[in-house]
């Protein structure tokens, strides 16, 4: 069981880590995108309307997703975690994991709050283009944030089953 362990452990501690950093970039890919495609048409688009309104949120949001994106590639070390123990491994995996977890709980909210908006927009007297626009932003955020989350969840939380093998003798 030792030999296992010691070539084992470090292999895993690698792939988990990588696959963060690459779970980053993909967080960041979709927050330039949307930076380009939004920061572009909210300045070509009639500052009265719904569209204007969901590019501009569009725009601050992403700007928020790329600064976690780069802080969170900056912060996985794939080729630094080889020296980590069982125990070490095994609480970095599972608080990652309830990261992921109370994200998507988060993203449930966007979604709600989005709706809520939408609702609101519907009857506003003042500025119902805002809150339209804003609630559309928040649904497709919210919801690739949602697919993103718990797609990123699944896939990292094979790594605990192999972290969890090498518990049992």
């Amino acid at each position: 069981m030792g030999a296992d362990i010691t070539t084992a452990l470090p292999a895993l501690n690698h792939g988990r880590e990588l696959l963060a950093e690459h779970g980053m970039a993909i967080l960041a890919t979709w927050a330039l995108l949307n930076l380009l495609v939004s920061g572009y048409l909210v300045a070509h688009t009639d500052t009265r309307t719904e569209t204007h309104y969901f590019h501009q949120m569009n725009v601050g949001w992403n700007f928020v997703n790329a600064v976690l994106a780069v802080v969170g590639m900056l912060r996985a070390h794939p080729n630094q975690v080889a020296g980590l123990t069982l125990a070490a491994s095994l609480e970095a995996q599972f608080d990652f994991e309830k990261i992921l977890l109370f994200n998507a709980g988060l993203d449930v909210a966007y979604l709600i709050m989005g709706s809520w908006l939408r609702a609101r927009g519907l009857t506003a007297a003042k500025r119902p283009e805002r809150l339209l626009g804003f609630g559309r932003s928040l649904w497709l955020q919210g919801g690739f944030l949602l697919l993103f989350d718990l797609g990123f969840y699944l896939t990292y939380h094979r790594y605990a089953a192999a972290l969890l093998a090498l518990v049992q003798p």
